[in-house]
């Protein structure tokens, strides 16, 4: 299946990994970088205005319309109690606010809920990116017991019966009819405009000197320094995330019984505990933070990283004690919160009664 937009994706994913080694955007004041807003060679961290879609799924109104109200509405899921919104929920970030998930029944799960905020930029989903692609995680939570725990005969018995679902399959996918296909499609269509894009930081990038604080630029330059803080190493442009898989030393990894994370996917030693790397964009709406939600602050991540993780024994090679002061700890957090676009509040769907 071919996706539009995607090799635009990986060139900015490259370009921002070299720009990083050779200096860009910096100028070199006394052996210190000096970022100036605007500078051309920062582009790469800006995002396409359109997110990649699959060739069989391009983004239409009909189908946006129809994922909307699909993705909130709790009828989809066994016990009609539970929606996609349930854990992704746009007050908190299109994420839920808890530690670990909450299921079915209200069971308690044993990972945070990701945030789908820049998703459609993902080339690879979930946690341990047992997913290609948000049309084959659309229906995951449904056909887990755990979470939506779905009856899918059911769900297409109410979905073709309801003369307004009916109705809106046939406008979004005429001729397609009602299948997991056509309901993961319509989801993922949704997913993919729920987006951050215009943040701060994004439009000191445009150029717009006003946008950031000095200390938010100066959070920026401990954030790329491979000598500093060197988040960008796997938080790379322009998603702020490198798609890969880490280990990062939480004290939730100790012991045999530690989530393998990516390693239950692909079982190769390097990746026992190692889990993708999140985007940052909106980061400060998220908390809290790490795929066992044990962070509960923006600073309490700095100060993980500070020490170069907790359990050591399956460490990403990446993850290392960092040097920094009070006060750049402080200018770190100050950037990761310019990464925050301001959004129009969500208007709800009006679901289909009959």
């Amino acid at each position: 299946m071919t996706r539009k937009g995607t090799g635009a994706v990986r060139s900015l994913v490259l370009a921002g990994a070299v720009a990083l080694t050779t200096g860009a955007g910096m100028v070199h004041a006394g052996g210190e970088m000096v970022f100036k807003a605007g500078d051309p060679t920062l582009q790469q961290w800006l995002l396409p205005e359109e997110p990649p879609y699959p060739e069989d799924n391009k983004p239409t109104p009909e189908r946006i319309t129809l994922g909307k109200m699909l993705f909130f509405d709790p009828r989809l899921s066994g016990d009609g109690n539970m929606s996609c919104a349930t854990c992704h929920n746009p007050a908190f970030g299109w994420s839920d606010g808890l530690p670990t998930a909450r299921g079915h029944k209200s069971m308690v799960l044993g990972r945070a809920t990701p945030t789908v905020i820049n998703t459609a930029y993902n080339t690879i989903q979930m946690w341990d990116g047992r997913k290609r692609d948000l049309e084959d995680q659309a229906t995951g939570p449904m056909e887990a017991s755990v979470e939506m725990n779905s009856d899918f005969d059911r769900l297409f018995r109410f979905l073709n019966g309801n003369r307004g679902y009916s109705e809106a399959f046939a406008k979004a996918y005429p001729g397609e009819g009602i299948n997991k296909e056509t309901l993961a499609k319509a989801i993922a269509s949704f997913e993919r405009t729920i987006l951050s894009n215009d943040s701060p930081f994004d439009r000191w990038v445009k150029g717009d000197a006003s946008a950031m604080t000095e200390q938010q630029v100066r959070g920026f330059r401990i954030f790329v320094d491979p000598n500093k803080g060197n988040c960008a190493i796997c938080h790379s442009a322009p998603n702020f995330t490198d798609n890969g898989f880490h280990n990062l030393g939480l004290a939730s990894d100790a012991g045999e019984d530690a989530d393998p994370g990516r390693f239950a996917q692909k079982p190769i030693k390097i990746l026992k505990g190692a889990f993708k790397t999140p985007t940052l964009r909106d980061v400060a709406l998220t908390a809290p933070y790490f795929h066992d939600g044990s962070a509960q602050t923006l600073m309490d991540v700095v100060e993980h990283y500070v020490r170069g993780g907790v359990v050591k024994e399956r460490l990403s090679p990446n993850i290392r004690p960092l040097d920094l002061t009070a006060r750049e700890k402080e200018d770190l957090v100050a950037f990761l919160e310019a990464l925050t676009t301001r959004h129009e509040p969500v208007t709800l769907p009006e679901l289909p009664l009959r």
